[in-house]
């Protein structure tokens, strides 16, 4: 029996490629179709057929798509009550840290301390009595494009006023110089010219979409690393993230040491109870214990693994009330087909 399922694309035309792979590699189990998600014919087109499942691919460029898409999805997933992956919760808190800082605090979870300032005179007066250094961060914004560490009250001023009085929040617009990995990329772009206009247009596009009127400060927390941890379906791994400079985000510099259970047991914990089954949690270890810093339903990967234990690639499961490991490269094609065969697994169940 085949499922059949909408891929709702966002605005970048290729972003959901990912998905369509997954859907060749099980073309005998799936039926699919793609549909726009920001064009004004979104609903008709989906609704035109029957289908079991919408696939989802949250954009994270700029904010006026990324709402556009959460509305759009509340629609699909709260109003209509259609199934959607990830979930209609995890698209909500993906590349929206002012919302995530809300929710994580109404979920009593374990976070650095964030505070949002809409006023520019509630702005100035935190940081007459802030604790430096502090961090800014932009809402949207991956591989800490948008994350500044403030180190003094001169330069959370000029950080406030460039926000709320200037061209907007300082954010990386060019290439990560940070991450490494320079000559190949070069390299990359002159065997594939056509990519240059695509990368072009996309530094534009932040360029012109810089966040203005509102700051987000979060607490920082001393650290030399932060675990990530990924949860899809029942498999989980972890690896840790190396600071680079001041930040880890963006860095792709990790280390695979083996990561304590204690770990996986905190990330199962959240998930199971919010019912996230496609997601990435940064978390730093501190004196407080274990903090949330953000959580992604679709994130990047540049290794062909998620997590070595013992030194082999592989994953987590937890079987009748116990951790147990499981050799494998289950990474592939950035775990959409992990996801995929979550989806099959849970979809198929069901009919």
């Amino acid at each position: 029996m085949k499922i059949k399922a909408v891929i709702l694309r966002n605005e970048l035309k290729d972003d959901h490629i990912l998905w369509i792979k997954a859907c060749e590699d099980f073309h005998d189990q799936v039926e699919y179709r793609v549909v726009n998600l920001t064009a004004n014919n979104w609903l008709e087109e989906i609704q035109k057929e029957p289908f079991d499942i919408l696939f989802a691919k949250p954009g994270g460029l700029t904010a006026h798509f990324k709402l556009l898409y959460d509305e759009r999805i509340y629609i699909l997933g709260v109003v209509l009550g259609y199934k959607i992956f990830p979930s209609p919760q995890e698209i909500f808190i993906y590349e929206n840290k002012r919302f995530l800082a809300s929710w994580l605090k109404a979920n009593n979870m374990p976070h650095p301390k964030t505070d949002v300032f809409y006023c520019y005179g509630d702005a100035l007066e935190y940081i007459r009595s802030a604790a430096f250094p502090f961090v800014a961060k932009t809402n949207i914004g991956a591989s800490g494009s948008g994350v500044i560490i403030i180190k003094s009250i001169t330069e959370a001023k000029d950080y406030i006023d460039e926000t709320f009085k200037g061209r907007g929040a300082p954010q990386r617009i060019g290439p990560n110089r940070e991450k490494g990995g320079l000559l190949k990329r070069g390299f990359h772009y002159i065997i594939h010219p056509s990519d240059i206009a695509k990368k072009i247009n996309i530094y534009k596009t932040k360029a012109g979409n810089r966040q203005k009127k509102f700051v987000i400060f979060q607490e920082f927390i001393p650290h030399d690393f932060e675990w990530r941890v990924v949860r899809i379906g029942e498999s989980f791994f972890a690896h840790k993230k190396l600071k680079i400079g001041e930040k880890s985000s963006g860095s792709l510099m990790k280390n695979y040491d083996n990561a304590p259970l204690g770990l996986f047991e905190f990330v199962k914990e959240i998930t199971d109870k919010h019912g996230f089954y496609s997601q990435a949690i940064d978390i730093f270890e501190s004196e407080q214990g274990y903090l949330v810093n953000e959580m992604q339903c679709i994130f990047g990967q540049s290794d062909p693994y998620q997590m070595l234990f013992d030194g082999k690639p592989g994953r987590f499961r937890y079987i009748q009330n116990k951790w147990f490991f499981e050799e494998g490269e289950f990474a592939y094609n950035a775990c959409y087909n992990l996801r995929l065969e979550f989806i099959l697994s849970t979809v198929l169940n069901n009919h």
